[in-house]
């Protein structure tokens, strides 16, 4: 029998795609993905391992809305008349007002806190550079830590003395003028570098302590309240800030303002 006539012909042509799955448009997409997963959960754990102050410190870094204002009263103390205190601009007020203001307690705020470490230890800090460079700051949880330690040409003590230079008689009269606006505690600590042959009676810890006790003594004599020291400790050769544990740079003295 013959074909039906009018029947369909049917021509099934197969289209071939250069790449079929193994076409890379779908790894971008997916690698798109997995980073905006990986910032989220890196934005989870720090927003839940840091605390409040911390966090506040970031934003204002990323948006900052306190300015530090170094500004000169014109005074002749170890600052020089420049106040260390924040200023926040008060939209209701329309001007500049005291941050510490805004503390029922008069305590020091964390604006505050930033203000005063950048006076102290900033690029634009009004100090001399034979101040300065024996300074550095850090912020932390327990509050705002002012380290002054030794150069290898300038001592702050006499060796082996609880005895002060004039240079640190000098930076103790501008700490205590920078510490003395605000009602925190203060916490002093003393540390020593390490003695270069073991000693039967090492005067670590008695050096240690007795040059942060000389600090209380002068710091109190000065524009610090004696009740505002909460606590004096020696902490000998234990806690050096350089890898060299007899590098003069780790005989200092810790001063925090506690939060």
């Amino acid at each position: 029998m013959g074909k039906p006539q009018g029947a369909p012909i049917i021509v099934r042509r197969v289209k071939k795609i250069e790449g079929g799955h193994h076409g890379g448009a779908w790894k971008v997409a997916y690698a798109d993905f997995v980073t905006a997963m990986m910032a989220f959960f890196l934005m989870m754990w720090l927003l839940s391992s840091t605390s409040e102050d911390m966090r506040s410190g970031i934003a204002d870094y990323f948006s900052p809305t306190v300015p530090v204002s170094p500004e000169s009263g014109g005074g002749d103390g170890a600052l020089m008349g420049i106040t260390a205190v924040a200023q926040k601009t008060d939209p209701g007020a329309g001007d500049g007002t005291d941050s510490r203001q805004r503390a029922e307690d008069g305590a020091a705020t964390e604006a505050d806190l930033e203000s005063l470490a950048q006076t102290l230890s900033g690029e634009d800090s009004p100090l001399p550079d034979e101040l300065r460079r024996h300074i550095a700051t850090r912020i932390t949880d327990e509050g705002l830590i002012v380290e002054l330690s030794d150069l290898p040409d300038r001592p702050l003590f006499d060796p082996d003395e609880v005895t002060p230079t004039p240079i640190m008689s000098r930076l103790l009269d501008v700490i205590g003028e920078a510490f003395a606006p605000f009602v925190n505690d203060v916490a002093i600590g003393g540390h020593v570098k390490s003695a270069p042959v073991v000693l039967r009676d090492p005067p670590d810890w008695r050096l240690s302590t007795g040059r942060a006790d000389t600090v209380r003594r002068l710091l109190t004599e000065g524009e610090l309240a004696a009740h505002r020291v909460r606590r004096v400790v020696g902490h000998a050769d234990r806690n050096p800030a350089r890898e060299d544990r007899m590098d003069p740079r780790n005989n200092r003295i810790e001063l925090t303002l506690l939060r």
